[in-house]
């Protein structure tokens, strides 16, 4: 296929519940799309003006610095002591990686690229581009035969679906057993909420106890935009095997996707700074607590969602009704068919607004059944 071929961008359809949501006597309250609404910490923005002397072509691997900082928080973060500089390499943002792996690992028509049955669109539209068959499972034992690629997603978006070690190594045993690259989108690490992730971390595909000794066949796709509200400057990065990385270092450098140089430096500043992640995480807390007990009193029943950016909810109904009811309370939420044939009743409640914000939503969802 071509990208002609493509889907219009599904968000268009929801134009319509965002007027509505905006007819409200007190205004919208948009929880639709995770775009950040924090400022940038002072550091890393001290950081980006400091590097804007940047005359020369930035490095496509990254810098020494950067690269170093990458090894450093995958040890100091997600419990990764042993990576080195030829595991890992910046990335224009995630979704541009996620977009084009298939075809930086020259996948084609024929070959098959596994996706989580509620998954992120933009699996599927690497793809397609490529023109490879897309599957949706969830359950590594029926993953097929003649897969190239296997996207999870952990913490998932929108479900915030959270893998242990014991499915991680179990989805690393089945992916080699595939031949097949195995790619974890983990890009929500650092917010972890409930269960057993309101006290440990969320574990990495990287992390030895699922490797078995060996990267061999694994990629880490990971995103400052959310932890360090770094969405504008498109700064997250990629690690993992070796050979794999290097493959997709030669074909980046072909097609010139290399982030600009005081990007790079301020991703490495940003990195190294841990008191403003938590900060964050603490807001993004705070607007769960207000939203999350109101929804469930409106009727929605929250699923999955332990950790992540997200509340999954769902009325068990169809979702275009469940928008319908939200945006004449003013507030707009993502509908889950945009994540697959498998969420037909679910709809994505973002945290990514001003908690006076959140609080008024939560207000008008109280409200609705007073």
């Amino acid at each position: 296929m071509s990208v002609r071929d493509l889907a219009d961008y599904p968000w268009d359809a929801v134009a319509p519940f965002r007027e509505r949501a905006a007819a409200h006597p007190d205004g919208i309250v948009d929880l639709a799309i995770g775009s950040p609404v924090d400022p940038t910490p002072e550091i890393i923005r001290r950081a980006l003006s400091e590097a804007t002397d940047a005359h020369s072509y930035p490095q496509t691997v990254g810098t020494p610095a950067l690269r170093e900082a990458i090894v450093d928080w995958y040890a100091r973060r997600r419990g990764v002591p042993d990576l080195r500089v030829d595991n890992v390499m910046p990335t224009i943002g995630s979704k541009e990686l996620v977009a084009l792996l298939p075809t930086l690992l020259g996948l084609g028509e024929g070959d098959i690229v596994v996706q989580p049955r509620v998954a992120y669109p933009t699996y599927a539209v690497g793809a397609q581009v490529v023109g490879a068959t897309v599957v949706s499972e969830d359950d590594p034992a029926l993953w097929p035969e003649g897969a190239r690629l296997i996207w999870i997603n952990t913490p998932g978006n929108p479900d915030g679906r959270t893998w242990t070690v014991e499915e991680l190594t179990e989805a690393v045993r089945r992916a080699r057993e595939l031949g097949a690259v195995l790619a974890s989108d983990e890009c929500y690490a650092e917010l972890g909420w409930d269960g057993p992730w309101a006290t440990e971390r969320v574990p990495s595909v990287l992390d030895p106890r699922v490797t078995g000794g060996t990267r061999s066949g694994l990629l880490s796709v990971y995103s400052l935009s959310k932890q360090s509200n770094l969405a504008g400057y498109r700064a997250a990065f990629v690690a993992g095997c070796a050979r794999i990385v290097g493959d997709i270092l030669t074909a980046r450098k072909h097609l010139g996707l290399m982030p600009p140089a005081p990007v790079q430096h301020a991703m490495e500043v940003a990195l190294r700074d841990d008191e403003h992640v938590a900060a964050q995480k603490e807001l993004y807390r705070r607007r769960r607590d207000a939203l999350r007990p109101a929804l469930v009193e409106a009727g929605f029943r929250i699923d999955g969602s332990e950790a992540g950016l997200y509340l999954w909810a769902t009325e068990g109904r169809d979702a275009w009704e469940s928008m319908g009811r939200l945006a004449d309370l003013g507030i707009l939420a993502g509908p889950g068919p945009f994540y697959g044939d498998h969420s037909a009743d679910h709809v994505r409640l973002s945290l990514t607004a001003p908690l006076e914000r959140i609080e008024a939503a939560a207000q008008r969802l109280r409200g609705s059944v007073s």
